[in-house]
C-alpha cells in the first residue's frame, strides 16, 4: 500500500524564490532581483525540495530548467503569489484596477517581458494591453491618445519622450559567414523611412565610402535576423538584440563605427491613471538597470544537491 505524502503548508517566501530562479534562469540573477545572498537562494530551494520530497530543478543544465514536478509546482506557485498580492491590496484598499495600453516595437520585446510580468504580479487587478508596431507609428498613436505609454527608438523626426537608456549600435552577421567581405555590402534593414537603424547604417557606410545594397527589407526583427543568420546580409542591432547564431562585427572587420541610439518612453497627453504611472515607473527601473544586469557574472545554473 502506497503511503500518501502528508500535506504541509508551503512557504510563500520559498515559492517566490523558486519562481525567480526559474524566470531569471539562474541563482545569481534571482539573488540580485530578490536582494538576497546567493547562498540564501540555494538554501530556499533546498528547503522547498525537502518539504515536497522531490527534485524541482534539473542539475547540470546550461540554463536552469524545472523538472516535471517543478513544472507542476510553478503554475501553483505563481497563482498563490498572485492571490497573496490581491489579499494584501484588498485589505489595505490599495488595489489598482483599469486598463493600461502600452506600445512597443517588436525589436524591444527583449527588454520587457520580465518587466511586464513583474507589473502583472504586483498589480493583478490591472488589465495590460500591449501593441507592437514601428516606433514612429507608436509615438504618433500615444500623442493621439490611442496608447497610454509607448517605448520607442528616438527618431530624428519624432523628438520628445523620456530617455530610458542609450545603447551602442553594432553590425552583426551570421556565425560562420564572412558576409561583411562582400562588395557591395548586402544589408538587411527595415523598410524605407521607418527606422533610425537603417538611416544610420547607410549614413555610416556612405561616410566611409563603402558600397552597399539592400538585400533584405522587413519591418520585423525576426525576419531580419533570419536573413542575417542565413548569411544573406549584415544588419545593425543593439547588443541586447544579438541573438543565437549571430556575431558582432567592428572596425577590425572593415566596417565603420556607429553612433548610440536612445530608447525613450512616451506618455499620452493629460493625466495618466495611477496604473499607467506605476507601469511607467516599472519600465524606467527595468530598462535603465538592464545594462547592469547584462554585465553581471554568469549565473550559477547548477542548484546544490538537496
Amino acid at each position: 500500500m502506497t503511503q500518501e505524502n502528508p500535506v504541509r503548508p508551503l512557504d510563500l517566501v520559498l515559492l517566490k524564490t523558486f519562481v525567480s530562479v526559474v524566470e531569471w534562469q539562474g541563482f545569481t540573477a534571482a539573488a540580485t532581483q530578490l536582494h538576497l545572498a546567493q547562498s540564501t537562494v540555494s538554501a530556499h530551494i533546498r528547503r522547498l525540495e525537502d518539504i515536497l520530497g522531490c527534485q524541482l530543478l534539473q542539475r547540470g543544465q546550461v540554463a536552469v530548467q524545472p523538472t516535471p514536478a517543478g513544472e507542476r509546482l510553478l503554475a501553483h506557485a505563481r497563482h498563490m503569489l498572485r492571490q497573496n498580492t490581491l489579499a494584501w491590496q484588498d485589505v489595505w484598499q490599495q488595489r489598482l484596477h483599469g486598463v493600461v495600453r502600452l506600445g512597443i516595437p517588436d525589436d524591444y520585446l527583449v527588454y520587457l517581458p520580465r518587466a511586464l510580468a513583474e507589473f502583472e504580479e504586483r498589480y493583478p487587478g490591472v488589465e495590460l494591453e500591449v501593441r507592437c508596431g514601428l516606433s514612429v507609428d507608436l509615438v504618433q498613436e500615444v500623442r493621439a491618445g490611442g496608447l497610454d505609454l509607448a517605448v520607442a527608438t528616438r527618431q530624428p523626426n519624432s523628438p520628445g519622450g523620456e530617455v530610458l537608456c542609450r545603447e551602442p549600435m553594432v553590425w552583426a552577421c551570421g556565425s560562420g559567414y564572412e558576409t561583411q567581405s562582400r562588395s557591395p555590402l548586402p544589408l538587411a534593414v527595415s523598410r524605407q523611412g521607418f527606422c533610425v537603424f537603417r538611416e544610420r547604417a547607410i549614413a555610416a557606410l556612405d561616410g566611409a565610402g563603402i558600397a552597399w545594397r539592400i538585400a533584405y527589407a522587413s519591418a520585423s526583427l525576426s525576419g531580419l535576423s533570419a536573413a542575417v543568420r542565413a548569411g544573406l546580409a549584415v544588419t545593425v542591432l543593439t547588443p541586447s538584440m544579438v541573438g543565437a547564431n549571430l556575431r558582432v562585427l567592428g572596425i577590425e572587420d572593415g566596417l565603420p563605427e556607429l553612433p548610440r541610439t536612445e530608447i525613450t518612453l512616451h506618455r499620452r497627453p493629460g493625466n495618466l491613471s495611477e496604473a499607467a504611472e506605476q507601469l511607467a515607473l516599472q519600465l524606467q527601473a527595468h530598462v535603465t538597470s538592464r545594462s547592469e544586469l547584462d554585465t553581471a557574472p554568469r549565473a550559477d545554473v547548477t542548484p546544490p544537491a538537496p
